[in-house]
């Protein structure tokens, strides 16, 4: 019952009854202790990520990773879909998607998050735009740079012509390669601009790698195999 209800109630309870005796005072401390019970509000949630049989949620600003039938505070992942999450709190069920927010006081915070699954081959891959074009990248914080072989410097438009050259030591050796700047790096969202990137010759690498001149930009952190991507503005 909302607080003043419950005040007006005593008032009206304490009109009733005369103003001494033990059944004025019961009355009076019960009504006292109902005023005093704190309400409990629902906790804010968010889906952060999505996959089978799992899902990343934030629940009152800290992350967590549950698989279908566990539970964090208070909240439970009944079941996980394609595209949204069945949750149960305090024995109610809602259905939320990627990005939705639920809670009493919500205020949208000012933090992109991207989280990432880590696939079969222990590694992070996700899609990216760079230089507006849509390609697959790996997350390599090992990298120091953004790199990518010739033929995917092509594919995206750039002109190695004007480049400077460079040498740089791979697995096969030092092969030569050229220093470019990528006009945008946007991964979920968090798009960086004038992106420092590496075009060896050859074809390695296969896929282009994400590396340190754009992860020095957001803040990453791993867990329980779920790399989590996050900038505020």
């Amino acid at each position: 019952m909302p607080e003043n209800a419950l005040r007006a109630l005593a008032r009206r309870v304490q009109a009733s009854v005369p103003s001494a005796g033990p059944l004025h005072l019961a009355l009076g401390l019960c009504l006292y202790c109902l005023l005093c019970v704190p309400v409990l509000a629902n906790p804010n949630i968010e889906i952060e990520g999505l996959m089978p049989g799992a899902a990343v949620l934030k629940v009152d600003g800290e992350r967590k990773m549950l698989r279908e039938g566990q539970d964090f505070k208070g909240v439970k992942l009944v079941a996980v879909y394609s595209r949204t999450a069945t949750l149960e709190v305090a024995g109610k069920q809602l259905v939320l998607g990627l990005s939705q927010k639920v809670g009493t006081n919500y205020q949208r915070p000012a933090e992109q998050v991207v989280t990432i699954a880590r696939d079969a081959r222990l590694q992070y891959r996700t899609n990216a735009q760079i230089n507006g074009r849509q390609l697959q990248v790996l997350v390599d914080t090992g990298a120091n740079m953004v790199a990518m072989n010739e033929a995917e410097a092509s594919r995206l438009g750039i002109d190695l012509g004007s480049a400077a050259r460079v040498q740089v030591e791979t697995a096969a050796g030092v092969v030569p390669a050229w220093s470019v700047t990528l006009r945008s790096v946007d991964v979920g969202g968090i798009r960086i601009d004038n992106v420092p990137a590496t075009v060896i010759s050859g074809e390695f690498p296969g896929t282009v790698l994400l590396g340190m001149t754009y992860l020095r930009h957001v803040k990453f952190e791993e867990n329980q195999g779920i790399l989590t991507l996050s900038r505020t503005h």
